[in-house]
């Protein structure tokens, strides 16, 4: 078994246990494993550890954008955008280029003369700082769309609606698969990573931490991993860990973010669009056979674990969406709902629309280093930062960030093995559109997936339920990829818990039986892990027909946790 799989993990573990290493990461969300890959690529010890899934928070429930954000030209916070639109371009085009790639989206206007050249010398400068040293975009430039071009580009908006608009790129990708990738890639670089591992404290000597007290929350194991330094990459949840250490540098607020989930044939087109709502902005997005339409912008005062999504949140996103289209859409033509939280430091401002999406690093006492806010988009180079900070605190030298020139695992040879597609297809007795799908989720790592059809022809199956995953990427998940249950099969390593109609429900015991073959489940374990899966399902059903966050956290509780 490789990658993540259950050998895998036990050998971190292990590793865990009983060495002490220069870097221990707490959070295994897109921040805490990129600082994770930086720092073993520069040489160093590292141990990585999650609480639950690998980018089970914030980090599986984004806007999946990866962009440089051109609603901040606005608020003149140009460093922002430039350095969020370089490393859009490294993503795209040499650090995996399998996993990111570009979306179109139009920007509309009213009013054709002023708010046209307005939102143009913007998009100009959003063009330019995307060249910033001498790199390609990987995007193309934005242009402008007359009306007439704007209908037959977007057939269902309104033609009242706008009188135009303007056409610019950004890029898209599956955030929790990027997690998982990342992770994945530290691991490969000798990372140990091990996720369901909760830390419940700080080892101390003196002022100074050299730990932590770890809980296996597979086996109830508790055990102490030491290291020279500890960070804590841990999102919504930083306050916390910051109170183990005794110390607050700085507050994040959580901000609850909501996306629904519509076929792609409600909203005939293949463009984006952006909207400006009262608050903030609106984003209709094209997510493969999906749209997604998001997101809310309000602060969450319930538990951090399950963020819900409530009546009032889909009536919103409706009724914001309904604005300008020619056909309005209704609840029943909403198949998925996912919530996340935004980790925002706390400034003045009590609207979180206005909260700082930047990052800040910080190590209020030795052995201790902090880093929260940011954006997906930047994440590497928050990671550096963070390292940069933790270097500082190690007693020998430590080479500079490397991660720029690292591609993620599955990167190397992708581009030839697209353009081999059909021939692979013909090999495998598949459809060039089913290894193109494999393609873009694993690279080159797609010939193991297809080495698990060759062995088992039904694994070629589709998933009950989806028109995209193969039973074999069930099993994939859960021998190189760290999937310990159901759930991060349905809800992670494939998004069927928000793409297909019934939520992954018919999948599940399918998908728990292949998974058991892998991690040695019994009848009665597949059951328990199918049982908990419908159980989360129904809870969140439900607490979308509630009419605040209180009550829908409140039902969406009533499922119990893995």
């Amino acid at each position: 078994m490789g990658g993540l799989g259950p050998v895998g993990r036990a050998a971190a573990l292990e590793a865990l246990r009983t060495r002490e290493l220069d870097v221990l990461v707490v959070g295994g969300g897109i921040v805490g494993a990129g600082t994770a890959l930086d720092a073993v690529t520069r040489g160093l010890s590292t141990g990585i550890v999650e609480a639950r899934d690998w980018g089970s928070g914030t980090s599986s429930r984004s806007s999946k954008l990866v962009h440089g954000g051109i609603r901040y030209l606005e608020q003149l916070d140009f460093r922002l955008v430039r350095e969020a639109l370089i490393e859009r371009g490294l993503l795209l085009q040499r650090i995996a280029p399998h996993l990111v790639r570009p979306v179109k989206f139009l920007y509309p206007v009213t009013t054709p003369l002023v708010e046209r050249a307005y939102i143009g010398a913007g998009m100009t400068l959003y063009d330019l700082f995307s060249w910033t040293g001498g790199r390609e975009p990987g995007v193309p430039h934005h242009r402008h769309l007359t009306k007439r071009q704007l209908a037959k580009a977007a057939p269902d908006l309104h033609p009242d609606a706008f009188r135009g608009g303007l056409v610019y790129y950004d890029a898209q990708v599956d955030d929790a698969r990027y997690v998982a990738s990342l992770v994945r890639t530290a691991s490969e670089y000798g990372a140990h990573a091990a996720s369901r591992v909760k830390v419940e404290g700080l080892l101390r000597e003196g002022a100074r931490v050299v730990g932590v007290e770890a809980l296996d929350r597979e086996t109830g194991e508790r055990f102490e991993i030491r290291a020279r330094q500890v960070v804590s990459a841990t999102g919504v949840w930083t306050d916390q860990l910051q109170e183990m250490a005794g110390v607050r540098p700085f507050r994040v607020r959580a901000s609850k973010g909501v996306h629904l989930v519509v076929p792609r044939d409600r909203i005939r087109g293949t463009i984006g669009l952006l909207l400006r709502t009262e608050k903030s902005v609106l984003f209709l997005i094209p997510w493969g056979r999906h749209w997604l339409i998001g997101t809310t912008d309000t602060d969450w005062h319930q538990g951090l674990a399950h963020p819900a999504a409530t009546a009032a949140d889909i009536d919103y996103l409706l009724e914001h969406i309904n604005t300008v289209l020619a056909t309005p859409l209704t609840r029943d033509d909403v198949e998925g709902v996912f919530a996340g939280l935004r980790p925002l430091l706390a400034g003045e401002s009590e609207e979180t629309s206005k909260l700082s999406r930047e990052h800040i690093v910080a190590t209020p006492v030795p052995g201790f280093t902090v880093v929260a806010g940011g954006k997906l988009t930047t994440y590497r180079v928050m990671a550096k930062d963070t390292v940069d900070a933790v270097a500082r605190g190690l007693d020998r030298p430590t080479p500079a960030s490397v991660t720029e020139d690292i591609g993620l695992t599955g990167a190397e040879g992708y581009r030839a093995a697209w353009n081999r597609r059909g021939r692979i297809a013909r090999k495998y007795g598949l459809t060039a559109g089913a290894v193109g799908h494999l393609l873009n989720r694993y690279g080159t790592h797609a010939r193991e997936v297809l080495a698990l059809i060759r062995e088992d022809p039904e694994l070629g199956a589709l998933l009950p339920g989806s028109e995209d995953y193969l039973a074999a990427e069930a099993v994939y998940a859960a021998s190189h990829e760290g999937a310990l249950h159901l759930d991060d099969v349905l809800a992670r390593r494939t998004r069927m818990s928000i793409e297909a109609w019934d939520r992954g429900v018919s999948a599940a015991p399918v998908a728990a039986r292949l998974m058991a073959g892998v991690l040695g489940w019994d009848e009665e374990r597949i059951g328990y892990e199918v049982e908990r899966y419908l159980e989360r399902v129904a809870a969140e059903r439900a607490s979308q027909l509630e009419p605040d966050d209180a009550s829908a956290e409140r039902v969406r509780l009533e499922a119990r946790e893995v």
